[in-house]
This record gives C-alpha cells, structure tokens and sequence, in this order.
C-alpha cells in the first residue's frame, strides 16, 4: 500500500507566517492536491498530549502505517495528485515527520516575530467557528473524538459564559506553555510560541542536509514572488510556465506587512528578550521607529 503512496510536499512553518498562501502557489499545478491542516491526524500517536512535542520515538510502526495510509486514501480520493499539505504544528515535531515520511520533499517559511505577535494575539481572542471546528474534526479517528471536542466545549464555556478575553490556549503548544500561561504575560507566551518553534525547526532541518529543505523568509516571498515561485517549483521537481507566474504574483498581497504597528512600543519591547536571538538568525531588525 505505501509503495503506492507519491512523496509528499510537506510544508514546516509557524501559524501565521505565510503557511497559507505558500500553499495556494503549489496547489496551482494541476498535478498537485493541497491538504488543509490535518491537526489531528499528526497527533495520532498520543492524542491526550499536553503539548505538540513529538519527535522520532513517536513513530512506531502502527503510527507510520496508519498516517501514512490516510495520505494515500487522500491521493487517491483526489486523482492519485501528489499532496501538499501544511500543518503549523508540525513546526514542533520535524523529526517525527521525517520518520515518517522519510522520502518528503520539505519546505520551510518564516515570518517576522511582530506580525506573527500581533495576529496571534487576536487569533488568541477567537473561538472556532462551526465550520472550523467540522474541518478539523473531518481528519480525526472516531475513537479520538473525546480529546478534541472537550478542548472545544471549554473554549467556548470560556468565551460565551465566562466572558474571558482569550481562549485556554491556541497555537503551538510548546513543553511547559500550561505553566507559563500562569506566569507570564499573554504577549510573552506568544513571543515564546514564535521563538522556540522557529528555533526547533530549524536546527532539525539544518541536521538533515543542505540542499534538503528549501527555506524562505515570508518577507521576501511577497516581494519577489515570482522569484520564489520558481524557487519552490524547482525544490519540489514541478514545471511551470509563465501563466503560472503571473497567476501566482497575482494571488500575493503585499500591503499586509504593517498590521503589527497596533502594538505599542511597550508590548514590543516586553518581548524582545524572548525573540532577540531567534531575530538576529533570521536577520530581522528592530523596526527605526522602535529603537
């Protein structure tokens, strides 16, 4: 059965940092079927998990089989296209992907750490909606179903009687979040979400090889979006033509860079001690209006 299975395009990145849009550009060839956040299905291996920590340990031979026959009944419900999937989770648990599908081919987005704050902050506000909640239950096994309707039932206790301004928790769940969310500011948390995943994925990506992984900066993929377009086509073994390109530079906005300046300079420099490092690797500076 898995002989059967086409390598997959699995793309590592953060929540919101351009994870979606990346998406839409590779679902553009013909040949290809994208796969929008199969959150439960990764966490098939230990669905009552505190956290999104998963590594190679987690890949016993039933998880391998079973993840790996549910992206072969997907291809073959969709035409037998390769699928192209992305789920901002996995940016904590790159080597349990990898031994999973070893034969992927990946990819790799980062975003600035006060874009990626800043919507955070307000996804943080935000219950899911019906139809997110029926999208994320769509992948998960009938038996798992328990862990992930209470989180939904105590978010929306939270937020419809309770009246509190944020969800329990949201986003990448990193070992220890429980007990931060006690200690440190919601800004902090946040920061921290950001910095550890982006630090994790990318020190296991750079032990796989060079040339393995094809990274980009989601700054400059709007700026140049054609560029990186035949970039992510190359790495990936895809053809395009010049239809394509233009389609794609067509699908990029870039006039959502600035949305972050409704923090103020106090939350921003609150955080900095968590994401300075992280920053200098990537080669984001410190916004002039801010220093």
């Amino acid at each position: 059965m898995t002989e059967m299975l086409r390598p997959p395009i699995i793309l590592i990145g953060n929540y919101r940092s351009g994870t979606g849009i990346t998406q839409k550009l590779i679902g553009l060839h013909p040949n290809i079927v994208t796969w929008y956040e199969p959150r439960t299905l990764w966490l098939y291996a230990d669905p009552g998990r505190r956290h999104d920590e998963f590594d190679e340990t987690d890949a016993s031979e039933g998880v391998v089989r079973y993840i790996r026959s549910r992206f072969l009944g997907y291809q073959k419900q969709h035409g037998n296209r390769r699928i192209m999937e992305k789920t901002p989770g996995n940016i904590l648990r790159v080597p349990y992907v990898r031994a999973i599908f070893p034969e992927a081919t990946l990819l790799h987005i980062t975003r600035n750490p006060f874009s990626y704050i800043s919507s955070m902050e307000l996804k943080w506000q935000r219950t899911k909606t019906l139809r997110g909640i029926r999208r994320s239950l769509a992948d998960t096994p009938i038996t798992q179903l328990p862990y992930y309707l209470g989180q939904f039932a105590e978010d929306m206790f939270r937020k419809k009687l309770l009246r509190t301004k944020y969800v329990s928790i949201y986003g990448p769940r990193y070992r220890g979040i429980e007990k931060d969310l006690k200690t440190l500011s919601k800004l902090r948390v946040i920061a921290r979400q950001w910095a550890i995943g982006n630090r994790r994925a990318r020190e296991a990506l750079a032990a796989l090889g060079q040339g393995r992984v094809l990274s980009i900066r989601y700054e400059d993929l709007v700026a140049s979006p054609q560029a990186h377009f035949r970039q992510i086509y190359d790495h990936c073994g895809l053809q395009y033509d010049a239809y394509m390109l233009r389609t794609a530079e067509g699908m990029v906005d870039s006039g959502r860079q600035e949305k972050w300046l409704r923090l103020n300079r106090q939350q921003i420099k609150a955080v900095m001690p968590e994401i300075q490092g992280e920053m200098d690797f990537y080669g984001y500076e410190i916004p002039e209006s801010l220093r």
